[in-house]
């Protein structure tokens, strides 16, 4: 395909090149993004002990939830990282650290969302698993 050839500067013409980009993004993502990949080991570690614990459908829904949002707010911030660079060519400004500094703030509040979730998730999950209390 012509892409490989040469870098692309129009809109995609297809789902199927949209699609491809995406995955490219993500698998940038995870090479590039440390904080990205261990959100991802978290929300592992999180299936599992859905699994081992045995979470109802309405368990599920919340936590993926928390994970994606989690993730996407992880995303973000790499875009932001990333644009203010380009646009401050590594150069200390006032401006882009407080845009770094908010798009940062943003993954830490999805964060306390996550944590919120999965205690709200897990603790009587844990409790019913073994028995406490009753």
């Amino acid at each position: 395909m012509a892409l490989r050839d040469k870098k692309q500067i129009t809109k995609n013409n297809s789902f199927p090149q949209s699609l491809r980009h995406a995955l490219d993004g993500l698998g940038r993502l995870i090479k590039e993004e440390r904080n990205f990949r261990f959100d991802v080991i978290i929300s592992l570690i999180v299936i599992i002990f859905g699994i081992i614990f045995q979470l109802g459908i309405n368990d599920w829904l919340w936590l993926t939830v928390a994970m994606f949002t989690v993730l996407g707010s992880e995303a973000v911030n790499s875009i932001v990282e990333n644009v203010v660079d380009l646009i401050v060519d590594h150069q200390f400004n006032l401006l882009a650290k407080r845009a770094k500094d908010i798009a940062a703030g943003g993954v830490l509040l999805s964060a306390i969302f996550a944590i919120i979730v999965g205690g709200l998730v897990f603790v009587p999950a844990v409790i019913q698993y073994f028995h406490i209390g009753g």
